[in-house]
């Protein structure tokens, strides 16, 4: 239980970390936890960590948002956050049976693409600032909107830490495996 307290309080720190380190938007090791979660915790519980992270850290950065720039929740948004966060755990159960660091990192890209794809298109279906034709559609998952950066540019950061929390929770898995006398959990299968 420990554990999955700390795992909550680094992981939704690393999000309210970019509120004042801008050039760390959307990289945050919470994705990674949801897809490892799948992968590697045999108690169902523990996959619940990611999404308390997320609902905790978004409750603070939505406060933010609306005392600095008069910004409001979006309880849809969250909702659809959510989701990408189900689909992250479900990929990585796909991917347990199949341990290797092929499936892992493939299971990353999966996640984070899901993750893109899925909230800008809600940004495009919900955002006014969007054309509702291909070119917004296109527009929303690209650049985004021109007083913001890029849409590709959260991707880059989204898929850089996917990619690298998989990694360094595969690597402790492992060397925790290997500590109590385990044989490799991504052995040949």
């Amino acid at each position: 239980m420990l554990i999955a307290v700390l795992l909550i309080i680094l992981a939704a720190g690393s999000r309210l970390l970019a509120l004042q380190v801008p050039v760390l938007g959307n990289f945050s090791p919470l994705m990674a936890l949801a897809f490892c979660g799948g992968v590697y915790f045999r108690n169902r519980w523990m996959w619940l960590v990611p999404f308390v992270a997320l609902a905790a850290s978004d409750l603070y950065i939505n406060h933010t948002y609306a005392t600095e720039y008069h910004y409001f929740w979006s309880a849809r948004g969250a909702g659809v956050r959510l989701l990408c966060f189900a689909a992250g755990l479900a990929l990585g159960r796909l991917v347990a049976g199949r341990r290797s660091w092929t499936t892992l990192a493939g299971g990353a890209l999966a996640a984070s693409l899901v993750f893109y794809f899925v909230t800008n298109t809600d940004s495009w279906l919900g955002d006014a600032g969007y054309s509702h034709s291909a070119a917004g559609w296109w527009q929303a998952i690209t650049i985004g909107h021109p007083q913001f950066p890029s849409t590709l540019y959260f991707f880059r950061n989204t898929l850089a830490s996917d990619l690298l929390f998989t990694a360094v929770f595969a690597l402790t898995m492992e060397y925790l495996a290997r500590r109590r006398g385990e044989e490799s959990l991504l052995a040949s299968r």
